[in-house]
C-alpha cells in the first residue's frame, strides 16, 4: 500500500511539467499564444501508451524483474529528460523545447503502464480499491507540487533550476522501485513478443460485452469532466476573485478529493466494487448538480466551500472505484498492456467530450449547463446496472 502510493506521487508529478508550468514558462520568455496551444501535443503520449505496453509484458530488461527493471529505466531517463528540458530556451529554439517535453511525457506516459502493471499484480483483488485510492491520492499530492509548489518557486527560482529541482523529487521513486518488492505473476509471461502484441487484445475482446463495458469506462466520469473543464470560467462568471478561486478551490478541493479517495477505497473493500461504483456514481451526479444551485446563489464563500467539497469528495470516491474496477478487468498475464488500453479510453472524455463544453454552457446558461453534465452521467450507471446484471462485468474464469 506504502508502494502504491508512492509511485503515485512519480507518476503525479511529471503531468503538469509539460502542462501548466511549461505554459507558464513559456508565457514569461514571450512564446506566442499560438505556439503555446500546439505543445497540448506533447501529451498524446499518454493516450497512445497501449501502442508499446506489449513490450513491459514481453521482456525482462535486467535483475530487477520484469516490472522493477523496467521501471527503474523509464525513471532514470525521466530525470534525464527533465533536466534536458531544463535546459532549452523556449523563445530562442521552440521546437527543441518541443523535444525534451515530448521525450518528458512519453517516458512519463511509460513509467505510468509499469506502476499501474504492478499495483494490479502486488495487491490482492480485495485490495485494489484502497490501493487505487492510495495510488490516486499519492498522484494528486505529486501534481500539487509539481503544478502549486512549481508555480510558487518560479517566483524566487528561475525556471530552469525549478525543473531541475522536480528532476530530484523524482529520486522519490528511484528510492521506492529499489527498495520494494517484485511481484510474482500467476500466470508467467508471453513467451513471443506476437503472444504479447495480439493475445491481451484477442483475450479481452472474446470476453462478453467487452465493446459495451469499454463503453462503460468512457461513460462513467464522462459527465464530471464536462463540468470540471469549465469551473473556472463558471467561478469567475458568477463574481468571484480570482483569489477565492485559488484560496477556497485549492485548499477545500485538494483536502476533500484526499479525503475521498481514503474512504472511497475503504467502503470498495466493503461494499465491493459494483455497488461502490454504482454509489459514487450517483454521489457525482448530485454534486455537479451542485454547481447548478451555486449559479442561483451567486458569489457566496460559504456555497463553494461547501460544494467544492462535495464535488471533490465524490469525485475522489468515484475516481478510486473507477481505476480499481479497471484493474479488475485485467488479466495478469498481459497486464500492463490491457490496463494501458483501459485507461487510455479513460483519457479519451477529457479530449473530446471536453472540447464543446464552452459552447453549450454560453448557449443554456451555467445552471442548465450543469443540470446537462448531471443528466450525462445516467447512462453510464443504467449501462452499469445492466452489465452486471448479465454479469458482463466480472472478469471471466481462468484470467487470474
Amino acid at each position: 500500500m506504502l508502494v502504491a502510493a508512492v509511485m503515485g506521487f512519480a507518476a503525479g508529478l511529471p503531468l503538469l511539467l509539460t502542462g501548466s508550468v511549461l505554459q507558464a514558462w513559456m508565457k514569461e520568455e514571450g512564446v506566442d499564444l499560438g505556439t503555446i496551444g500546439l505543445f497540448a501535443l506533447v501529451g498524446l503520449p499518454y493516450t497512445l501508451k497501449f501502442l508499446w505496453a506489449p513490450l513491459m509484458d514481453r521482456f525482462t530488461p535486467n535483475g530487477l524483474g520484469r516490472r522493477r527493471g523496467w521501471l527503474l529505466i523509464f525513471q532514470l531517463l525521466l530525470i534525464g529528460s527533465l533536466l534536458l528540458l531544463s535546459l532549452t530556451q523556449p523563445a530562442v529554439a521552440p521546437w527543441w523545447l518541443a523535444v525534451a517535453a515530448l521525450l518528458v511525457t512519453f517516458f512519463s506516459a511509460s513509467q505510468d503502464i509499469v506502476i499501474d502493471a504492478y499495483r494490479r499484480e502486488a495487491l490482492a483483488d480485495d485490495e485494489q480499491g484502497l490501493g487505487a485510492s492510495l495510488y490516486v491520492n499519492g498522484y494528486r499530492v505529486g501534481m500539487l507540487l509539481a503544478s502549486g509548489g512549481g508555480l510558487i518557486l518560479a517566483d524566487y527560482l528561475s525556471f530552469a533550476q525549478v525543473y531541475q529541482l522536480m528532476a530530484a523529487f523524482m529520486l522519490v521513486g528511484v528510492v521506492t522501485t529499489l527498495f520494494a518488492p517484485e511481484p510474482s505473476p500467476a500466470e508467467g509471461v508471453p513467451s513471443t513478443l506476437r503472444e504479447a502484441v495480439v493475445q491481451p487484445f484477442v483475450e479481452y475482446f472474446c470476453r462478453r460485452d467487452a465493446v459495451l463495458i469499454l463503453a462503460f469506462i468512457l461513460l462513467y466520469k464522462i459527465g464530471d469532466t464536462m463540468a470540471s473543464h469549465m469551473t473556472t470560467p463558471f467561478y469567475l462568471d458568477i463574481g468571484f476573485s480570482k483569489t477565492e478561486i485559488g484560496t477556497v478551490v485549492k485548499l477545500f478541493g485538494f483536502w476533500a478529493t484526499i479525503v475521498g479517495g481514503l474512504i472511497g477505497g475503504v467502503l470498495i473493500m466493503r461494499l465491493g466494487i459494483f455497488r461502490a461504483l454504482w454509489i459514487f456514481g450517483i454521489l457525482q451526479g448530485v454534486s455537479t448538480a451542485g454547481f447548478a444551485l451555486l449559479a442561483q446563489i451567486g458569489a457566496s464563500i460559504p456555497g463553494l466551500a461547501a460544494v467544492i467539497t462535495f464535488e471533490n469528495l465524490s469525485g475522489g470516491m468515484g475516481t478510486a472505484a473507477y481505476i480499481a474496477y479497471m484493474a479488475s478487468l485485467t488479466n495478469k498475464k498481459f497486464t500492463a498492456t490491457q490496463y494501458a488500453l483501459l485507461s487510455s479510453l479513460m483519457g479519451v472524455p477529457r479530449v473530446i467530450a471536453a472540447a464543446p463544453t464552452g459552447f453549450m454552457a454560453d448557449f443554456m446558461g451555467w445552471s442548465s449547463f450543469f443540470i446537462a453534465c448531471a443528466l450525462i452521467a445516467l447512462p453510464g450507471l443504467l449501462l452499469l446496472r445492466w452489465l452486471h446484471g448479465r454479469g458482463s462485468d466480472e472478469r471471466p474464469h481462468g484470467a487470474v
